[in-house]
């Protein structure tokens, strides 16, 4: 996988994020929607430093799906606090994608989304994982 392949990725990741906590923003309880609303402000934050990143790397941006196919349904809190780790997750893995193919500061910059995500998803889930963005190696 290229650089430029992997960035589009995590950018496709990234829009997806901003999606998903819209909606954990609306169902997840009072005492962690601040939680959800800084999530949601680092996924933009990525999103927007993505879409220079593939610019510089010679490509056109992916651009936003006007909506995003949920992997289960989000009803109470506890869904939106089960969604946003699944949302981690999946960034965490396309991160780890962005960071086996890149190099130099894209490299550190991969690196410190997957970090970020990686943590993200342990606050949300209550736990870790192994080896966080490698789903591989979770099991």
């Amino acid at each position: 996988m290229s650089a430029l392949d992997a960035a589009q990725a995590a950018l496709a990741a990234e829009h997806a994020a901003v999606y998903g906590y819209g909606v954990v923003g609306g169902r997840v309880a009072e005492e962690r929607r601040a939680e959800a609303t800084a999530a949601y402000e680092a996924h933009r934050a990525r999103r927007d430093a993505l879409r220079r990143t593939v610019r510089d790397l010679g490509g056109t941006p992916a651009v936003a799906a006007a909506a995003y196919e949920l992997p289960f349904r989000v009803a109470d809190p506890a869904g939106a606090v089960r969604l946003a780790a699944v949302l981690e997750d999946r960034v965490a893995g396309v991160y780890s994608d962005l960071v086996r193919a890149s190099g130099g500061a894209l490299r550190r910059e991969a690196a410190a989304a997957l970090r970020e995500a990686a943590v993200r998803a342990v606050r949300w889930r209550g736990s870790d994982v192994p080896f966080p963005g490698l789903a591989e190696r979770a099991s």
